[in-house]
């Protein structure tokens, strides 16, 4: 099971998170009180190896805006986690991941719609940013092989005490954890570890 840690700004914790075991990590370019700038991105991405995925969160961002900075950054993966067209994911060179809130049925059937190699699933968007904002959704609405067609990242509220309930229900491709392994706003190396111990240990049928 692939765990991505998101919302990370400075080196220490970064290269942390990858030598416990992360697979991907996060950076928020979008308005966020994790928000990053692209020259502190760069200088973190250029100290991680090269096996862990750099993603880059963008939210109704202009595409040309998003390629300049995957390029001076070094991003692998770009994360759309605004209300981007199926048609603004089908314009960047780099593999992306259309964030989707889920709240009800109707909105699996339109996250259907993305024709996007990775969905992430997240809790409905909170009343400030998009994500991040440590909400559960119900996962049972994933079941009966929903999104079957796409790789399905599971985000929203997940820590180490509810993750293997959470990849047990939903049996995703990746975990993704940001204010989970937090400690009063910030990434926290104990919960990070944890974190990536249990959904490591995590068996999936």
């Amino acid at each position: 099971m692939k765990v991505k840690i998101c919302g990370l700004t400075d080196v220490e914790t970064a290269v942390y998170a990858a030598e416990v075991g992360a697979d991907a990590i996060g950076f928020v370019f979008a308005p966020s009180r994790r928000q990053i700038s692209k020259e502190n991105a760069k200088k973190i991405i250029e100290e991680l190896p090269a096996r862990v995925e750099k993603v880059g969160v963008f939210v109704n961002e202009k595409p040309a805006v998003i390629e300049e900075i995957a390029a001076a950054c070094g991003l692998t993966m770009i994360q759309l986690h605004g209300e981007e067209s199926n048609g603004s994911c089908q314009v960047h060179a780099l593999p992306v991941v259309k964030a989707v809130g889920i709240g009800k049925v109707e909105d699996i059937v339109q996250a259907e719609q993305y024709e996007v190699p990775y969905l992430l699933v997240d809790s409905p968007k909170g009343q400030k940013y998009y994500g991040g904002n440590g909400a559960t959704f119900d996962w049972q609405l994933l079941q009966s092989k929903a999104l079957e067609n796409h790789r399905v990242i599971l985000a929203g509220g997940l820590t180490a005490d509810n993750v293997a309930k959470a990849i047990a229900t939903v049996q995703p491709y990746m975990v993704d954890v940001s204010s989970g392994v937090e400690t009063d706003g910030k990434k926290d190396f104990v919960k990070i570890k944890q974190f990536i111990q249990v959904v490591k240990g995590v068996e999936i049928r």
